[in-house]
């Protein structure tokens, strides 16, 4: 579903170029929850943002389903952008004037869906938020705010998923909910799940865990049995 191709990204700085992804090699399969763990510096946001196609590589190629993220042009990546890739950030980025109801029936509507209403309280019902429709992100605790924006993200039913640090903000309790609602959508909708964190103990749960560090990809390791989010030591 994801495939990167030796991607190297390269910046100007005042003190001349900085190699930020060094040939980048990775494959994400169909319905594979792949944790790519690394301390801040290490490039793996920058490596999300290319997987996004919110920029483009120096060097090297990312593909969505198949599709040259190099290929095409930002209005293209953008299109294709809103037809896989659902997005959720450590800061949730929930409109704060919108009810938790509200948030998640925006991208529904968007594609012109009479059925927002009905969807958007169904995916919340799913992330144990069925009574919290109605509330504001302001009353919500950090953990809903985040199963909101999860809700969100799966609301366009995307192929991937991909999580920016979605427990970074949380704390140990919490997060492993939210982490287990993750492992639920994975499993419910076979939807390809990208989790960047800095966290090493997020990567037990996943299919395979992916460790950077200086802009490269210093190991991949496959989980020969995913561990229950209960079980995990933080």
């Amino acid at each position: 579903m994801i495939r990167i191709d030796n991607l190297v990204k390269r910046v100007p700085t005042s003190e001349g170029e900085l190699v930020i992804l060094k040939g980048i090699s990775l494959q994400i399969e169909a319905a594979e929850t792949v944790a790519i763990v690394g301390a801040s510096g290490s490039g793996k946001s920058t490596l999300l943002g290319l997987m996004a196609g919110l920029d483009t590589g120096s060097t090297g190629d990312v593909s969505l389903d198949g599709h040259s993220l190099a290929a095409l042009d930002e209005e293209q990546r953008a299109m294709l952008r809103g037809q896989l890739v659902g997005f959720v950030f450590q800061s949730f980025q929930l409109l704060p004037s919108l009810t938790a109801l509200e948030n998640v029936m925006l991208p529904i509507e968007l594609k012109n869906d009479s059925r927002a209403r009905d969807k958007a309280t169904a995916l919340l019902g799913r992330v144990g938020l069925g009574e919290r429709c109605h509330h504001y992100p302001n009353q919500l605790s950090g953990g809903e705010q985040q199963r909101v924006a999860i809700a969100r993200a799966i609301a366009k039913r995307p192929q991937i998923l991909l999580c920016d640090e979605p427990t970074g903000a949380l704390d140990a309790r919490t997060g492993r909910l939210v982490l287990g609602v993750l492992e639920q959508v994975n499993r419910e909708t076979g939807t390809s799940t990208a989790i960047i964190t800095h966290n090493a103990a997020i990567g037990a749960i996943g299919d395979a865990v992916v460790r950077m560090s200086s802009g490269e990809i210093v190991e991949r390791v496959r989980n020969p049995s995913r561990m229950a989010v209960e079980h995990i030591e933080w």
